[in-house]
């Protein structure tokens, strides 16, 4: 197998004029890059955008010393931003830790009064209850949130810490929300009462959960009680097992579904280094930005959604194409998309890794479509609920969407309503329609030119169908983010893919309700109180120092 161009180490091995060389499975794991130190070769350390990608007969030398040049101030920008924030802020992976906890521990004592509780359980927003909650959930999200990124620079520093360490660090933050509240949406009630459906022998894609009735319909979420479901037969089947065991008893169902979760995040986990070390990266940095991002802790592991199961699997899927396991790989990703239909796009990133490793390509394609076929199918008669699942995935979506292309239809409806067009009602349709074409579009562009980068060609992909489509929730995110941040080319585009993980965490109420003003005001306080709190920490451990130098 050969190293991509733009992820390895040039010249080794047999490589000639600068060209990678072949490199053996065992040697992957050896001078990974470092997103601020780059590749470690020979006990030196050189910047990673510097031998990213090496020139050939296709880009001539002028233009390779560009790039190289634009990517060093991108190296030495980032260095002294790091530099800055450890001066300012002494930091080792402990004190991370602690804080990260606090943050969790914080997270999950606020949602117990103003999380997505059972509708028995639920306060009145303005009660005081609820609202200690509301400020203290805020208060926990900043401090998780600053703890995610002073460890960031010592994943970026000179000595950074071991992927081992991070698991721990993950599975300390991940403690308090184990036993907590759902966060941030309902819709694990939802795949709870769609498990007891397939469970009962309902049409779960023909009839929503008030055909269920009973208290477990009474917790799904108005606006889905009437609607089908959107998810394959492979969670529903996971959902309806789940059912079965716990008898509809909720505490158990819903300790159940974040198990699941769980095991979701933890093969996320596995698949991490592994994927970062095929593509050239920094293991350490792949696990920080994929797996310890505060996305994941509040919506898969908080949240429960099966987000989790489907990425784990796409990963897990992925890692056994990279080890010369094409079929195995063509399974695994489609039992991902059978619990969700994004990770189809993951066979493709097979085919494409079944080419590279020189297999013929009509073997190739003939092998990926009847794992595919065979898979769909055995899972689809273990589940029982028949091939509904593709009618389902026009689920709508709801009235008040933030995707991109909803907010356009929206305020074109607005627009046309104000001039009385009888064309309004068409508008939210259309710009859902362009929408699918604009990523139709974008889809070819990517993996025409990041074609030799099926993993990072994949991450944009679905970052691209996440964006453009006519639904979108912070978890969403996550589909691209898991793999951008184990095959990402530089640490400009890892910074910025953190930036807007960042800026998502902080967007969804923990009850998953609509905000209003005056609970925002309650979570600005929240999280202005955990600023101050901060600042106030890092004044007292300056201080000594301080004193020592007027001594």
């Amino acid at each position: 197998m050969r190293v991509e161009p733009g992820s390895g180490r040039t010249g080794q091995l047999g490589g000639r004029s600068g060209r990678p060389g072949p490199v053996h499975d065992s040697d992957r794991g050896v001078g990974v890059l470092s997103p601020r130190f780059g590749q470690r070769t020979a006990g030196r350390s050189r910047p990673a955008a510097l031998i990213a990608t090496a020139p050939d007969s296709h880009v001539g030398h002028a233009q390779a010393a560009a790039r190289q040049a634009r990517c060093r101030s991108a190296v030495t920008r980032a260095g002294h931003h790091d530099s800055v924030l450890t001066k300012a802020f002494p930091i080792d992976l402990r004190r991370c830790q602690v804080l990260g906890l606090a943050g969790t521990a914080c997270l999950a004592l606020g949602g117990e009064t103003a999380g997505a509780l059972p509708a028995r359980e639920l306060l009145a927003p303005s009660s005081v209850h609820a609202v200690l909650g509301l400020v203290g959930v805020y208060f926990g999200l900043v401090l998780l949130t600053a703890a995610w990124i002073l460890l960031g620079t010592l994943v970026r520093g000179a000595d950074p810490p071991a992927p081992r360490a991070l698991v721990l660090v993950l599975a300390v933050w991940a403690a308090p929300l184990l036993i907590a509240p759902p966060l941030f949406s309902r819709d694990v009630y939802s795949y709870l009462a769609q498990g007891a459906m397939v469970d009962a022998h309902l049409d779960v894609y023909a009839h929503g959960p008030a055909r269920l009735g009973g208290p477990l319909a009474d917790e799904v979420a108005p606006l889905w009680r009437n609607t089908g479901a959107p998810y394959g037969p492979v969670f529903l089947a996971v959902a309806a097992a789940l059912s079965g065991l716990t008898r509809g008893a909720l505490s158990a169902g819903l300790l159940g579904m974040r198990c699941v979760a769980i095991a979701g995040v933890a093969l996320m986990t596995a698949a991490l280094p592994r994927l970062a070390r095929h593509s050239g990266a920094d293991p350490a940095a792949a696990l920080w930005l994929g797996a310890l991002n505060p996305l994941v802790l509040l919506h898969l592991v908080a949240g429960a959604h099966n987000d989790a199961i489907m990425l784990g699997l796409l990963g897990v899927g992925l890692v056994a194409a990279l080890g010369r396991r094409p079929v195995l790989g063509a399974v695994l990703v489609t039992l991902a998309a059978l619990v969700k239909a994004p990770a189809a796009l993951g066979l493709v990133a097979v085919v494409v890794l079944s080419l590279r490793a020189g297999r013929p390509p009509v073997r190739t394609l003939l092998s990926t479509a009847a794992a595919t076929a065979v898979t769909t199918v055995a899972a689809t008669a273990v589940a029982g609920t028949g091939y509904g699942w593709i009618a389902a995935l026009d689920t709508p979506v709801s009235a008040h969407n933030w995707a991109l292309t909803s907010l356009l239809g929206r305020a074109t409806r607005a627009l046309l309503d104000g001039l009385g067009s009888d064309l309004a009602p068409w508008a939210v349709p259309v710009w859902h329609a362009l929408g699918l074409a604009v990523t139709a579009v974008a889809l070819v562009v990517i993996w025409w030119r990041l074609r030799r980068r099926p993993v990072y060609a994949l991450g944009l992909s679905l970052a691209t169908v996440a964006a453009f489509g006519p639904a979108l929730r912070p978890w969403y995110a996550l589909w691209g983010l898991f793999l951008i941040a184990a095959a990402a080319p530089d640490t400009l585009i890892r910074h910025r893919t953190a930036a807007v993980a960042g800026v998502l965490a902080l967007a969804v109420l923990p009850d998953g309700d609509p905000a209003d003003s005056g609970r925002l005001i309650l979570a600005v306080c929240g999280g202005a109180l955990a600023v101050v709190v901060l600042w106030q920490a890092h004044l007292a451990a300056q201080a000594p120092t301080a004193l020592g130098r007027t001594a």
